[in-house]
């Protein structure tokens, strides 16, 4: 699972959220080709329950949410030292 904020959310930084990655030019457009019909997860939306996303995995959503988006392959990029791509 992954969590994209659009805004600074300081008040999820007790969560201890870990942060993986930052959208570089043009990474909207890859953000808007992420699957987000199911909504938010259960009880409150249609998308998965997060217990059994713990007890069944990827069975489950490949089961149940057929349209989900995955994260096939990544690549690491260097920063320049000041924080920046």
């Amino acid at each position: 699972q992954m969590f994209i904020n659009l805004v600074d959310n300081e008040n999820l930084d007790d969560m201890k959220f870990s942060p993986f990655g930052k959208l570089v030019d043009g990474g909207m457009d890859v953000v808007n080709q992420i699957y987000s019909g199911y909504g938010e997860g259960a009880p409150s939306g249609k998308g998965p329950e997060q217990g059994r996303i713990q007890n069944e995995g990827n069975r489950y959503l490949k089961r149940e949410f057929p349209k989900l988006s995955y994260i096939t392959s990544v690549k690491r990029l260097l920063n320049d030292g000041n924080g920046e791509l």
